[in-house]
């Protein structure tokens, strides 16, 4: 078994209560006309399942400061929401009124109140059982795709920037970016230490990555405008492929060979089932890490919608134990993926050659994994 010392989870897949806290700074005389916007969304966002209750502040130092905090049942439903094409159409009135945000979400570990406060809907949810205990690693990426017959010349283009400085400021540092390509879909895994907001806007800012970014304009699928904040904002919105699960090891177990290989894997969920299916992944690479034999050293779990992405950094070549890779703990945990799988993407999944098949096809080619020095 793992120790706990050296085993590193983070989930936001445990059921515990969810708080969101969202740092908002208005433009200038702009405060009457969010917080009419505002009225007319609140009852919408009341009606999303999973809410519980949220509140409205404002700064009683400086009225361009406001606050927004949401509580929820669990992650899973504030997940589905803020990620959804709902979501990013709802929030867009407020846009014109806001400088800068800032979201951060926690699950609620401990809370202190009288019993004859507590009222039936703030006892929604458990609370978070235990400590968690990190790495000091955020982990975030990017998706979107390009348009068909482009992928060559997007790959030429996004393997051939000069890496920005890894040092933001004292307390964050960029230390790792690793991007694939599946078919036309990109995704870029960023690994942070610190602040990953403040990592994103110094990547933004570097006149190499702009020129990169500016250069793979022509060939998006999605039209964007860098220069123009709210096309940027609802592109990077739509973009975002959060880390809902994270597991490492630590350490390396006997047996091991070789240098620890990084590999992203595409899994192709049915509709409607990629967050059924980030669940079932999570939960089995929890339960494989007691596995002293359990070949991955760390793996990241991705989900927006149906697109679920899984990083994995393997001490054995992906090809030696193709269901192990995959994720699947067994006949019954194979039984369970394939059902959320799309078939007509996946195959029957039910012989030794189709799972190593499917395993080749998941396995998404690797355009650059750039570490900072010292990472």
């Amino acid at each position: 078994m793992t120790p706990l010392s050296e085993r590193i989870s983070q989930s936001a897949f445990d059921g515990s209560r969810l708080r969101v806290v969202l740092l908002l700074d208005l433009q200038e005389g702009a405060q009457q006309e969010f917080l009419e916007a505002y009225e007319q969304l609140r009852n919408q966002v009341a009606s999303v399942p999973g809410h519980i209750s949220d509140q409205l502040c404002q700064s009683i130092e400086n009225p361009s400061q406001w606050l927004i905090t949401s509580e929820w049942e669990s992650a899973p439903p504030f997940l589905a929401w803020v990620n959804s094409e709902e979501h990013v159409k709802m929030v867009q009135p407020l846009h014109s009124c806001v400088r800068d945000t800032r979201s951060l979400r926690f699950s609620v570990l401990r809370e202190t109140s009288g019993a004859a406060a507590r009222t039936p809907e703030s006892a929604k949810g458990r609370l978070q059982a235990h400590p968690r205990v990190g790495d000091g690693v955020v982990r975030h990426a990017l998706t979107f795709t390009v348009k068909p017959g482009s992928e060559s010349m997007v790959a030429d283009i996004l393997s051939g920037y000069t890496s920005p400085e890894a040092r933001v400021d004292d307390a964050t540092r960029l230390l790792r970016t690793s991007l694939f390509m599946y078919g036309n879909r990109v995704v870029r895994t960023i690994e942070v230490q610190g602040d990953l907001v403040a990592a994103l806007r110094h990547v933004s800012r570097q006149p190499e990555v702009r020129a990169v970014e500016e250069a793979i304009n022509p060939y998006l699928e999605q039209d964007r405008d860098l220069n123009d904040p709210d096309s940027a904002r609802v592109f990077f919105t739509r973009a975002a492929l959060p880390a809902v699960h994270h597991v490492a090891t630590g350490g390396r177990q006997p047996g091991d060979s070789g240098d620890i290989e990084r590999h992203a894997l595409f899994y192709p969920a049915k509709d409607g089932c990629g967050m059924t299916l980030a669940k079932l992944l999570a939960r089995q690479d929890e339960e494989a890490a007691d596995d002293p034999a359990w070949p991955v050293h760390s793996s990241t779990i991705f989900q927006r919608d149906d697109i679920v992405v899984r990083l994995v950094d393997l001490r054995a070549p992906l090809d030696r134990d193709p269901l192990v890779s995959l994720g699947a703990r067994g006949p019954r945990g194979l039984a369970v993926l394939r059902r959320l799988l799309d078939g007509d993407l996946a195959g029957g999944l039910t012989s030794d050659r189709e799972l190593a098949r499917f395993l080749a096809r998941a396995d998404m080619d690797l355009v650059t994994d750039r570490r900072a020095a010292g990472a």
